[in-house]
């Protein structure tokens, strides 16, 4: 039987790669590709079958390079990064999976609230630095508890699910937006104008698409109680970045908490980089060897169909 090649386009860690390497099978063979190295994305997409798809954009271009590709599975769940109508166009399968990153997200949400209500990123440099007891003492009219504030979800799947019932464990009061309300949801349903004006702290926990694009703007900043805290972990895209910056400078926002941005990597230059109030990830919320047990199992299972047939799991087109 000849092997399925799969191209697994994202940085590999020791530990990554020895789950890839456990992967592999007498019917498939799985080579990786940092995501910086073009060259040799467009040496291996050439013979690949499957692109095991993380986050740098899947282009036209990158379709195009690989005439036997028959699956493209991403890894994770959002697929605006995908060009899904050159896979239409040939008739390729793209998947996602849904709820394996949940819990990783779920919890790196909670974090960044607690970080940015607590400004832990600048008692941490502080107190790296030897200044942390000789602090300016106005800073601690900047931070809060969680505990009876209102928490308001925008959008209530997976992750939202899972964030929900520990902020109400807390004694956060949670509110929710969504497409209806959720007869098992933990906290009460409102509209988006709603949570904008009513919310101490806004999530944000929906798929970036051309509806949602720019959904918080400068507009939705004016309209937000002063002193709220936003917490992205979902997509950078759902924010206007210069609206956000002058939200945080000089408009309604205390502090914001952000793990995914509108332009990815963030620029050396970007100004949110220059605040103290807001706590900074990489885009890594989701990345656990948890996640990745769980998102190997499905792209095996799902590139093994291109063999035996059968449906595939989370196929979007």
């Amino acid at each position: 039987m000849a092997k399925l090649k799969a191209v697994f386009h994202y940085a590999a860690s020791d530990g990554i790669a020895a789950r890839l390497r456990a992967a592999e099978c007498d019917w498939l063979s799985i080579e990786t590709c940092d995501e910086a190295d073009d060259e040799r994305l467009f040496h291996l997409m050439a013979e690949a079958d499957v692109l095991w798809h993380v986050l740098k954009p899947a282009t036209a271009e990158v379709i195009a390079a690989a005439p036997n590709l028959r699956l493209i599975q991403k890894i994770g769940v959002g697929v605006n990064t995908i060009d899904l109508d050159a896979a239409r166009a040939r008739d390729i399968p793209v998947c996602n999976m849904p709820g394996t990153n949940s819990q990783a997200v779920a919890e790196v949400t909670v974090m960044l609230m607690l970080s940015a209500l607590r400004r832990a990123a600048t008692f941490h440099d502080a107190t790296r630095t030897g200044q942390g007891w000789r602090m300016d003492p106005g800073i601690f009219d900047k931070v809060g508890e969680l505990a009876g504030r209102t928490v308001g979800l925008v959008g209530y799947g997976e992750v939202a699910r899972r964030v929900a019932p520990v902020l109400h464990a807390l004694g956060a009061k949670v509110i929710y937006t969504a497409s209806s309300p959720k007869d098992d949801a933990v906290g009460d349903w409102c509209s988006l104008s709603d949570i904008l004006t009513i919310a101490d702290v806004i999530s944000l926990h929906l798929p970036l698409t051309p509806e949602t694009e720019n959904l918080l703007n400068a507009a939705a900043f004016a309209a937000m109680k002063p002193g709220a805290v936003l917490v992205n972990t979902a997509r950078g895209g759902l924010v206007d970045p210069s609206a956000l910056y002058h939200a945080l400078t000089e408009g309604t926002l205390l502090a914001a908490g952000l793990d995914v941005f509108a332009d990815e990597p963030i620029a050396d230059n970007e100004p949110l980089l220059q605040l103290e109030n807001v706590a900074l990830m990489p885009h890594v919320a989701w990345l656990t060897p948890q996640t990745f047990d769980r998102s190997i199992d499905i792209a095996v299972q799902n590139s093994r169909c291109l063999l035996d047939g059968g449906e595939f799991l989370h196929r979007v087109i």
